[in-house]
């Protein structure tokens, strides 16, 4: 059965970046890298591609060069047990140049863009009661980092 393998392409920090998602991510293996020669396009020695694993989804990567960025088009969810796990992440994905965004999004140091997303989400925006999964839409659509408590205050109208 063929996979998809995400292929992200940094600038010049991928070995940083890889570095970085072992400290905040348990069970991350790198697989491997390959690095540039004389005559390639990268400067010798400086690492060219690498393989790596975060939490069972195997990455491929680039140090391509400035041509392209990352774009909030595409992001890597995080389904999160509770509101601790949120926490973690949120505060080790923002920390240094890692930014905020609404509704449990945030762009790492390197510009990868993450959706924080607790497992409470699903059982409030998508309840039973209409009117509870209505406002417990719109109040997940005024956080930046999403709240299980004020998530669930909001299903059962509180």
């Amino acid at each position: 059965m063929p996979r998809i393998i995400p292929s992200l392409w940094f600038d010049d920090n991928l070995e940083q970046a890889m570095d970085f998602y072992a400290s905040v991510f348990p069970d991350t293996w790198i697989h491997g890298t390959t690095r540039y020669t004389e005559g390639g396009m990268g400067e010798p020695g400086k690492v060219m591609t690498g393989d790596f694993e975060i939490l069972g989804q195997r990455f491929n990567a680039i140090n391509g060069g400035p041509h392209f960025k990352f774009s909030e088009a595409t992001s890597f969810i995080i389904e999160c047990a509770d509101q601790a796990e949120v926490d973690y992440y949120w505060d080790k994905l923002t920390e240094g140049e890692g930014a905020e965004s609404q509704c449990g999004g945030v762009k790492d140091r390197f510009g990868v863009s993450w959706q924080i997303v607790p497992k409470a989400l699903y059982s409030t925006v998508t309840g039973k009661d209409p009117e509870g999964a209505k406002r417990a839409t719109q109040a997940m659509l005024k956080m930046k980092k999403l709240i299980v408590a004020d998530l669930e205050a909001a299903y059962r109208g509180q």
